[in-house]
């Protein structure tokens, strides 16, 4: 495994959870596979952030109102459009 200092690794901690989620398509999940299988440093941040979804899933058991998890997506999808305007 090598060190993170390729230029892919902002990519791949920036999409790791949409990784997790399963929210990429197929060419995007196979170069994170890639780098992260290549990578130690992104591989210990996505196993930090699988760590941190399970713990979250085991305390939070309530679930949003779908007013508040559609206001939710609208923001973060704003912010993605801004950020990669």
């Amino acid at each position: 495994m090598s060190s993170c200092n390729e230029p892919d690794c902002s990519k791949v901690l920036d999409q790791v959870y949409e990784y997790l989620d399963g929210e990429l398509g197929e060419a995007d999940l196979d170069q994170i596979r890639q780098h992260l299988d290549d990578c130690s440093p992104c591989l210990q941040q996505y196993d930090l952030d699988v760590a941190l979804k399970a713990l979250v899933r085991r305390c939070c058991r309530e679930t949003a109102p779908a007013d508040l998890r559609d206001r939710i997506m609208i923001k973060i999808t704003e912010a993605r459009i801004e950020l990669n305007g």
